[in-house]
């Protein structure tokens, strides 16, 4: 990878940080968590290792800074699959779709399942689940969603349901579990 710099300082910080977090996804896709290297990671970011560890002190603190940018962009995203829409239960459809899709899509990456394995997964999973809370208590006060459980007790519900979207063949039927979390979802 070629040197690499950027007009401003800041902007420039911002190059670098991302490329380092880039490159240690990419390396720890290929070869896993235990067997990357910071120096590794400086030579294929074209970066110096002392330049490196200005950055971040080992690639435990690189992972996790990569984990803290996914979980960010994976809520943004959850977000905006219901973000036009104006009926509250459409929003849960297309939120719970979304979430659904994403574990379908990533159930064989590596890095995917390292972010939901250690402490940053509970602090995911407690903003995955604050969040889509907010968006089931949106739809029970219009009467599509039960009322007789907590909306964070029925966040719970479509998480740990939808986490089997990992074993569907396809997305077919993923959009059929998502039918029957939906379902459970029902009022009466």
């Amino acid at each position: 990878m070629p040197k690499l710099w950027d007009a401003t300082i800041e902007s420039h910080r911002q190059v670098v940080h991302q490329a380092i977090l880039d490159v240690t996804a990419a390396l720890v896709r290929a070869h896993g968590p235990a067997a990357v290297s910071m120096s590794q990671i400086a030579k294929d970011a074209g970066i110096g290792r002392a330049t490196l560890y200005k950055y971040f002190p080992d690639v435990t603190a690189i992972v996790t800074a990569w984990q803290e940018q996914q979980i960010a962009r994976h809520l943004d995203r959850l977000a905006a699959a219901g973000e036009t829409q104006q009926d509250p239960a459409v929003r849960l459809t297309a939120t719970l779709t979304a979430y659904a899709s994403a574990i379908h899509a990533h159930h064989d990456d590596k890095l995917f399942a390292l972010v939901h394995s250690n402490d940053h997964a509970g602090r995911a999973q407690d903003k995955l689940r604050t969040f889509l809370a907010g968006v089931i208590a949106e739809a029970a006060a219009t009467g599509t969603v039960r009322t007789d459980a907590e909306p964070g007790h029925l966040a719970d519900y479509c998480l740990f349901a939808l986490a089997a979207a990992a074993t569907m063949p396809d997305e077919a039927a993923v959009g059929k579990l998502v039918d029957i979390v939906h379902t459970g979802l029902r009022p009466g």
